[in-house]
């Protein structure tokens, strides 16, 4: 390898699916007057579990502390396969999707610590998931038939 090459890595990262009352609490994003949503999680750092970095990320992203469950979804996602190649055309990120909870009394509202895009915390009614720009889009298809008993599921390299 020439020294001038980057060295290619993957990012780990952690995301929670949080139901409430029929709802999906997701992270509402804006770019070019769009808006988008995410799952509440992020990155994972070196020396961090996978549950300290849901922690922490849930914390930043949502002012909400987690209680974390299983793992539901896996996914892969390799950019340059998908509708965004050209804005980010060399990323593989892993994601690890979990089962969390919160406090009944915890209001989510936006975090200390956000991402640039990042425009508010919202619940997504899960009948209307399929109204919304949620990704990954497998999602809408995989909650709004409920939850498969047979998870962890890997759901492939989607967007």
């Amino acid at each position: 390898m020439k020294t001038t090459e980057l060295k290619k890595t993957i990012r780990n990262s952690a995301k929670a699916i949080i139901i409430r009352d029929n709802k999906l609490l997701a992270i509402r994003n804006t770019t070019d007057g769009h808006d988008w949503f995410i799952l509440p999680g992020g990155g994972q750092n070196h020396g961090e579990t996978l549950i300290e970095a849901l922690k922490r990320e849930c914390i930043e992203e949502a002012s909400v502390e987690v209680e974390v469950g299983d793992i539901l979804f896996i996914r892969d996602y390799i950019s340059r396969n998908h509708e965004f190649a050209e804005e980010e055309n060399d990323v593989h990120q892993v994601d690890f999707m979990f089962r969390c909870t919160i406090a009944e009394d915890a209001q989510p509202e936006m975090g200390n610590i956000t991402d640039q895009w990042q425009t508010g915390v919202e619940w997504i009614p899960l009948n209307r998931l399929s109204e919304f720009a949620l990704y990954p889009s497998q999602l809408k298809r995989a909650l709004s038939q409920g939850i498969p008993d047979n998870c962890p599921v890997y759901m492939g390299d989607v967007n």
